[in-house]
């Protein structure tokens, strides 16, 4: 077991009530964790990790899909964990949310069973279904109904890909861990706005489309919003984990990066945000979907958030590309840290190779420095064989992809923003953020590391009652208590805030 270096706490000036616990199950595409936050309004909220498991895709029936059960099995070891926790120290848990990465779904049949392993967005399989979708549902009108950003991998293209799906209900990855913990059927509303069958204007299932595909009405369960309350723990997963049978289960922003971007410490509205991780989600957040043609050829997705708000973002590609390049040289026998790696890239002049770090062919698992460097070939330059060189170009393409990005959304929504917030794994990346800053001409505020489980843990507390307010409250917490660091244009010295 080990803390996580996160807190959101102003300072304590007198005794006060004792925090409300709760776990957060968050759930990546390389890794997962369960932790537990406790959250009170005169503490803030601080974050304790009880579970670490890897995650990652298989090879399994001539597909990459997800260990379902592996990935599951370790949600209750760390539930378990967080039981025995919570219990030696007088504790207990309130309540449990769940946030996983986005579009995947597995197929339950009407008895409650998972008929087949979940595919990954990683397969190849809905490249052939994306042309039948658009024969009938052109993306010219897809986009003025869903506001969804194309990706081949969408929820859409993967169920069209599907043999049957006669009496067979899809759930969501972390609607599908909910039920199973519960037993209760729900679709949380940040991720069903993922799916591409979504109407980001009405908030509810675009009923149309699901007709002229040949999808049953209810592919989906019910919608549900953060916030609400999911169901109870079924009793067999009570006893196996040795958590309370009334423990509640509640609907968060289901889709990580909803939970991430609710704990963006922001504190004026003009911000915008990079969630920096396997991906890279860079936008603003809007109360309205823009759903103009500019919009969908610029390739911007209108995603829910929490409160109803708009994640108006578009993926980039993102640290991905690193760990998979970590990943092959580790099995080469070259085995330098990640700092040293830094070190290095850092060392080296700026100006050097960029690739397109979001383009499809950077998808997959495989060799990713050779293909790094036949992309480079590509474009007629040539970059060397050198581990440093490599991580540098990677970490240049992306900062230019988040100033073309911002730059895009703010001519796309006639927004301007003063400050990007980078929350999640990449703020700890010194380089990235710095070079982020350089790129955009706008100063980098970086933090919290742990963002999605913060963001997931305070809605939980405001559903007990135990915070009020709307986004800019909970962000509040989050601003008076988290470590940030700044970077502004062109330092060399980062400061902390």
């Amino acid at each position: 077991m080990t803390n996580a270096a996160t807190s959101t706490a102003p300072a304590n000036t007198g005794a006060v009530p004792a925090p409300q616990v709760f776990a957060a199950v968050d759930i990546g595409a390389s890794s997962g964790r369960v932790m537990l936050g406790r959250v009170s309004p005169s503490t803030g909220a601080t974050l304790e990790t009880v579970h670490r498991f890897p995650n990652g895709v298989v090879e399994y029936d001539g597909g990459l899909r997800w260990d379902f059960d592996a990935l599951f099995a370790e949600v209750l070891k760390g539930l378990a964990a967080a039981a025995s926790v919570t219990a030696g120290n007088g504790e207990r848990i309130t309540s449990i949310g769940i946030d996983t990465w986005a579009v995947d779904y597995g197929l339950v049949d009407a008895s409650g069973e998972l008929v087949s392993v979940p595919y990954s967005y990683r397969d190849e399989r809905s490249r052939s279904t994306v042309a039948r979708v658009h024969a009938v549902i052109p993306p010219e009108k897809l986009y003025a109904t869903t506001g969804l950003q194309f990706l081949q991998f969408n929820t859409v293209y993967q169920l069209a890909a599907e043999p049957s799906l006669d009496g067979l209900q899809a759930l969501l990855i972390p609607d599908l861990i909910a039920f199973l913990l519960t037993g209760q059927r729900r679709t949380e509303a940040t991720n069903a706005s993922t799916t591409g069958l979504f109407d980001a204007v009405t908030g509810e299932w675009a009923v149309d489309f699901l007709d002229a595909l040949g999808l049953p009405r209810d592919i989906f369960p019910p919608l549900i919003q953060p916030g609400e309350t999911v169901g109870k723990l079924l009793s067999s997963v009570a006893e196996r984990t040795g958590l309370a049978a009334d423990t509640r289960v509640v609907a968060v922003g289901s889709h990580d990066t909803a939970s991430a971007v609710a704990a963006v410490p922001a504190s004026a509205e003009d911000f915008a945000y990079i969630s920096s991780g396997t991906w890279s989600l860079v936008g603003v957040e809007l109360q309205h979907p823009v759903l103009s043609e500019a919009s969908r050829t610029a390739n911007f997705t209108n995603e829910r958030g929490v409160d109803g708000t708009i994640r108006y973002l578009r993926n980039v590609g993102g640290l991905w590309l690193l760990s998979e390049c970590q990943r092959t040289w580790a099995a080469q026998g070259f085995n330098q840290s990640l700092p040293a790696l830094l070190d290095a890239a850092a060392a080296l002049p700026p100006g050097g190779p960029q690739i397109n770090a979001d383009d499809p062919a950077f998808t997959a698992p495989d060799n990713m420095p050779e293909r790094i460097r036949a992309a480079v070939r590509h474009n007629g330059e040539v970059l060397p064989d050198r581990p440093a060189a490599v991580v540098r170009c990677i970490l240049d393409s992306l900062a230019a992809g988040y100033a073309r990005t911002l730059a895009d959304a703010e001519r796309l929504t006639g927004r301007t923003t003063s400050v990007v917030h980078v929350v999640g794994g990449g703020s700890q990346n010194r380089l990235l953020c710095q070079l982020t800053a350089d790129a955009t001409g706008k100063p980098v505020v970086a933090g919290p590391v742990e963002a999605t489980a913060l963001g997931n843990v305070l809605v939980q507390a405001r559903a007990a009652d135990v915070v009020q307010g709307g986004l800019a409250e909970l962000r509040a917490l989050v601003v008076s208590g988290t470590e940030l660091v700044r970077y502004e244009v062109g330092s060399q010295s980062p400061v902390t805030v």
